[in-house]
């Protein structure tokens, strides 16, 4: 009696995932290009690149350009060092998400567990808020932040941005979505308003927190009209408008320095890539899943 063993079937290509997977690596590596290029150039003397441009080549400016990014002043004062705006950046970047999560977050818990006679004209008021972006109301923004003395603080940086129809839809759509036995069971154990936020509504929502984290970190980490508009001492330059900066002194007659200002183009792209990085599991689940 002989032995037939069978052969293994083979596993058929899928042609439509792998079609799928080459678009995607093709997508990134485009999106990649202008960023690898960008990098070359800092490698290069800001010479070579006004002689030559973009090559295929690293050079050996990295280091140097590294450090007058990070600690060459490009102003009168020494003050605005690429670590001194970097650190502006962060203060504005997470003030800015941190102050738009807790407004929104005690928003969203008063109109959704609060008897109020007109909460929802309250809320679809406040939705409406997003028809009036920031370019439209800028000049009065900027003229109440002028008399309260706020110029050139983090105050006046961060308080007049943080209130946010964004996240106040975003976490009444959440609060609504949980049980109301929760409610109850909380009421009958005794848990009074601010307990059963803190306890149990903050802990539940610790993914659509991180969600909206990402979406307000970044937004305020790229903000450039308001800071040009609040700051005018260097120290409280951030970094996208310290940037804008350099670029303005570059006009002229002295040689472009092309290295420096692309590293701090690259170094702010760093952080908001992290924090997606780092909070990408939570994004996802916080805006597709109740997560309760």
């Amino acid at each position: 009696m002989t032995d037939i063993t069978q052969a293994p079937p083979r596993r058929r290509i899928r042609w439509s995932v792998l079609l799928d997977h080459a678009i995607l690596i093709f997508g990134s590596l485009f999106m990649l290009l202008p960023l690898l290029v960008v990098f070359q150039m800092t490698t290069m003397p800001d010479v070579e690149v006004i002689k030559n441009g973009p090559q295929l080549k690293l050079g050996g400016e990295l280091g140097p350009n590294f450090d007058k990014a990070m600690y060459k002043a490009s102003g009168f004062s020494g003050l605005n060092t690429g670590t001194r705006m970097l650190y502006n950046s962060f203060v504005l970047g997470i003030g800015f998400a941190v102050g738009k999560i807790v407004l929104g977050m005690m928003a969203a818990y008063a109109l959704v567990y609060f008897r109020l006679r007109f909460a929802t004209l309250a809320f679809w008021l406040i939705f409406t808020t997003l028809l009036l972006p920031l370019e439209v109301r800028i000049l009065p923004s900027y003229e109440v932040v002028q008399k309260m003395g706020m110029l050139n603080s983090f105050n006046g940086l961060i308080i007049p941005l943080i209130a946010s129809a964004t996240a106040t839809f975003f976490f009444r759509q959440y609060f609504r979505s949980i049980p109301e036995e929760l409610v109850e069971a909380a009421r009958i154990d005794g848990a009074g308003p601010v307990k059963f936020f803190i306890d149990i509504l903050v802990p539940l929502s610790k993914t659509m927190i991180a969600a909206m984290f990402i979406i307000m970190f970044v937004f305020g980490w790229n903000q450039y009209l308001w800071p040009t508009m609040i700051t005018t001492d260097e120290d409280m330059y951030t970094l996208v408008r310290g940037i804008k900066q350099i670029t303005q002194d570059l006009e002229g007659t002295n040689i472009p320095e092309y290295g420096r200002a692309n590293l701090l183009a690259l170094i702010a792209i760093l952080p908001p890539v992290l924090i997606v990085i780092f909070f990408q599991n939570w994004f996802v689940k916080g805006l597709t899943e109740s997560d309760k």
